[in-house]
């Protein structure tokens, strides 16, 4: 078997939980006697910022730029408060894994693979998400590299190397499942080739260099889209599925690989 380790995007890819963080973020505000609000639209472009500090002091300093000098000091105490809300509305309102995920992660494990996580949310954020989605919390995967862990978060490659070393694999024997521009431009920086399931708020970007786009990991009563690279004939992202399209990637003789955005049917 040359396919020995999957490695998973939190946000957005085991589960869709970004509009809980934007709940999280917007009742923060309130919280401060912030008066700012961001709607769907603004937070799918405050996305393309990795980590939640630097969203913020993005924002302020292109919209609310006459508060920067008053709010950069307290964009870490900001941040934590929207981090313990997020873990308390994450207790309150659980967030169900994307479909397909729960599926691939048992068969994987069946299979002898190894599971990490490579995530720019926090270590806290991921543990909430975790601790509501599997029985054994974050006991499901051998590594964890959160993006307060690294010094560059995606699309740095740092947390996938980061990874890979835990895990003591080289990149040729895993795969990433990412559902991001941002997560696609890391996972390749570290030489992985990666499966991309677009997010709410990942859709219409640019997945170039993708080994395969996906609509989903797919069920087994409900076949995935297929949206570019690999996979175009099967109907689930399976163990033996992964193994065949990396197989095919190490061969060279992989399906073109995606090169331009991707919109999913509505």
């Amino acid at each position: 078997m040359t396919l020995k380790a999957l490695i998973f995007d939190v946000d957005g890819t085991l589960a869709e939980t970004e509009e809980l963080h934007r709940r999280a973020f917007n009742e923060t505000f309130a919280d401060f006697d912030l008066p700012w609000r961001w709607s769907p639209r603004l937070y799918g472009e405050l996305l393309k910022v990795a980590g939640g500090k630097e969203r913020i002091l993005y924002y302020v300093a292109h919209y609310q730029a006459g508060r920067l000098a008053d709010i950069a000091p307290r964009v870490a105490e900001v941040h934590a408060h929207k981090t313990r809300r997020y873990e308390e509305l994450m207790g309150e309102e659980p967030v169900p894994l994307r479909p397909g995920v729960a599926r691939l992660i048992a068969e994987a494990r069946a299979a002898g693979l190894r599971l990490a996580v490579a995530t720019t949310t926090s270590r806290a954020n991921l543990t909430a998400l975790l601790r509501s989605a599997f029985p054994d919390g974050d006991g499901v995967f051998d590594a964890i590299v959160a993006g307060d862990e690294v010094a560059r978060k995606k699309p740095f490659p740092d947390v996938y190397e980061r990874v890979l070393d835990e895990l003591g694999l080289d990149a040729e024997s895993c795969i990433a499942i990412e559902d991001s521009r941002n997560g696609v431009a890391a996972a390749r920086g570290a030489r992985l080739e990666v499966v991309v399931t677009p997010g709410l708020y990942t859709a219409g970007e640019d997945f170039s260099g993708a080994l395969a786009v996906v609509s989903e990991l797919g069920l087994p009563a409900r076949s995935y889209e297929h949206l570019a690279g690999a996979g175009r004939h099967d109907r689930n992202v399976t163990v033996e599925a992964l193994e065949r399209w990396h197989g095919a990637a190490l061969r060279d003789e992989a399906p073109a690989r995606a090169d331009r955005p991707i919109l999913l049917h509505a």
